[in-house]
């Protein structure tokens, strides 16, 4: 089934776009489309209170089709890194209260041996939304989205905000050429 926002082609049983994180099960074909003055609303699929566990955050992931493995750093947090268009990125937990997190950070780095202007990146943050960049101590980039989970969100949501990270990512990796 084509993704309604992209386009991209998904398997039946995916329930995001693998491209784009847009939710596949709200498109309904044109042929059977009913015929209504007003469409009704859309169920909600609430995000359960205080927010994701790192097994909610990568079940979410997964079942969009993105790989997701939690790792381990040497000081004992764990995180996910996962990949988008064949870029790598990391999702990191935070606000959290014991197990569950009230919001995810998404960040993505490029290794250019040093090479990249560091002034871009004050380019990029004053003319681009939703996403900040920064270069780290050897002058790589870096990309990173905060997303909020709590109180109140709802994996739509989540999956609209997933979906500017990838719209966004693309232009930085376009823009800076960093493949």
């Amino acid at each position: 089934m084509p993704c309604p926002r992209c386009g991209t082609q998904s398997l039946p049983d995916q329930r995001f776009c693998k491209s784009c994180g847009a939710a596949l099960d709200a498109a309904a074909s044109p042929q059977t489309a009913p015929v209504a003055t007003a469409p009704p609303a859309a169920p909600t699929h609430a995000i359960p209170d205080g927010g994701f566990t790192i097994e909610d955050a990568v079940a979410w992931l997964q079942s969009a089709g993105y790989v997701a493995k939690v790792v381990t750093a040497e000081s004992g947090t764990r995180h996910i890194v996962s990949n988008t268009m064949g870029t790598p990125f990391n999702v990191f937990m935070g606000d959290c209260n014991g197990e569950r997190c009230a919001s995810l950070n998404l960040a993505a780095g490029f290794s250019t041996g040093g090479k990249f202007d560091i002034l871009q990146i004050n380019d990029w943050n004053n003319n681009n939304r939703w996403c900040r960049a920064y270069y780290d101590s050897v002058n790589d980039p870096w990309l990173e989205m905060d997303i909020d989970l709590s109180p109140g969100g709802t994996y739509e949501s989540v999956n609209d905000q997933f979906a500017a990270w990838n719209t966004v990512l693309g232009r930085f990796i376009a823009k800076y050429s960093l493949r």
